[in-house]
């Protein structure tokens, strides 16, 4: 198996392992939590069209923006609650 394979099938256990157990629901309110901040339509977009973009295009652009907006406190909870979430499911 490849490893980009391998990642793949990786992400979707832990995504139904999320989903059956409930954190994923949990997670999703965390993050609309965040919906309250100011979030734009990125320059990316405005300047080679939504048709034109990538998906890399828009990572590239809002993941700093995002980090910056997004508070430190939130960040650590929700990674520890990542990091809880894998530990319990250590098998997959």
């Amino acid at each position: 198996i490849s490893k980009m394979n391998k990642d793949a099938q990786m992400r979707a256990t832990i995504n139904q392992k999320l989903i059956e157990t409930g954190e994923r629901e949990r997670f999703c309110l965390l993050m609309n939590g965040l919906k309250y901040l100011s979030w734009s339509s990125p320059d990316v977009i405005k300047e080679k069209g939504l048709e034109h973009v990538t998906v890399d295009d828009l990572v590239a652009e809002i993941t700093p923006k995002g980090r910056a907006l997004v508070p430190d406190s939130v960040k650590k909870e929700l990674l520890q609650r990542i990091r809880t979430f894998l530990a319990q499911h250590a098998s997959l």
